[in-house]
């Protein structure tokens, strides 16, 4: 990276907090906002690296800022509240999961400042986080992507570019979809294995390395063998991100079986309370299918 180039960190929720200690591993944290302030100061005293006192003051000492949020809503806000303090040509690369109309919103927005954007949504759950071994699809100008190739590369092992603002999470919305379809299938077929009187671990063991294996299954399914579901990517979150690609959907016209079939699961989790456990808390809805003919 260029001498003095700093990164700053926005949002220490269960994948930032992760990302963020990667970027201090590197060696490239200048340091952190978060909006609740006692996480920012707690990753301060851990690590050594600043806590700043509003994201303006973070913009106005950093170059790259890396953002981490949940929605939206969230995502523009944050855009709103960096604007007062950042420099032109810093770049904020968003690694929230969010519709691609508010990535292009978000980029218009700090055009406004000279400051370049990049939607860079993430794949491969806290473990991938953690390792720094996350795929993360980009969105935006090249040569934004290329100066910001070092600091990605801190976060994460698959990096590419999909194309124009917007492609980054055009492309996270597909991964979306396939999560859903392959949790459905792993549950039911966990459930299925169950109510044969299989032993589940070895069920995992022997199918995990064969041709309908998945990272789902291998990763996820012990969470449902085991009947617990501790958050690695929350039920509520999918279901925003299911939503992002229904809307994306219809505007093409179309309707998606396997999206559908997931909201509908998910609005019975979320009601019954189990909307920040695992998706793999799926399993719950499966096991019954099999009861009734016992």
């Amino acid at each position: 990276m260029g001498p003095g180039m700093n990164v700053g960190f926005i949002g220490l929720g269960a994948m930032g907090q992760h990302m963020a200690r990667n970027l201090h591993r590197a060696g490239l944290l200048a340091g952190v906002w978060n909006r609740t302030a006692a996480r920012a100061a707690a990753f301060g005293s851990e690590t050594g690296c600043r806590a700043f006192g509003s994201a303006a003051e973070l913009a106005a000492n950093c170059e790259i800022i890396v953002c981490c949020v949940s929605a939206d809503d969230d995502v523009l806000a944050v855009v709103e509240a960096l604007l007062p303090g950042l420099r032109a040509g810093a770049i904020v690369i968003d690694c929230s999961t969010v519709a691609a109309d508010t990535a292009r919103r978000a980029a218009a927005r700090l055009a406004t400042t000279g400051a370049a954007f990049l939607d860079c949504p993430v794949s491969g759950g806290v473990e991938g986080a953690r390792q720094a071994s996350l795929a993360i699809m980009c969105g935006g100008e090249p040569a934004v992507f290329e100066r910001a190739l070092p600091v990605l590369s801190a976060l994460g092992k698959t990096i590419a570019l999909m194309g124009p603002t917007g492609a980054g999470q055009a492309t996270k919305a597909t991964n979306q979809i396939l999560c859903a379809g392959v949790i459905q299938t792993v549950a039911e077929a966990m459930a299925f294995a169950q109510a044969e009187g299989l032993p589940l671990d070895k069920v995992i063991e022997v199918l995990g390395r064969g041709a309908g294996s998945s990272w789902y299954f291998v990763h996820r399914a012990p969470f449902m063998a085991r009947g617990e579901y501790p958050a690695g990517f929350r039920v509520r979150l999918h279901d925003k991100d299911l939503r992002i690609c229904r809307d994306m959907a219809a505007r093409h016209g179309a309707v998606l079986p396997v999206v559908e079939d997931t909201l509908a699961a998910y609005r019975r989790l979320l009601d019954s309370g189990h909307g920040d456990e695992d998706i793999s808390t799926i399993f719950r809805l499966k096991m019954p299918l099999f009861k009734a003919g016992d």
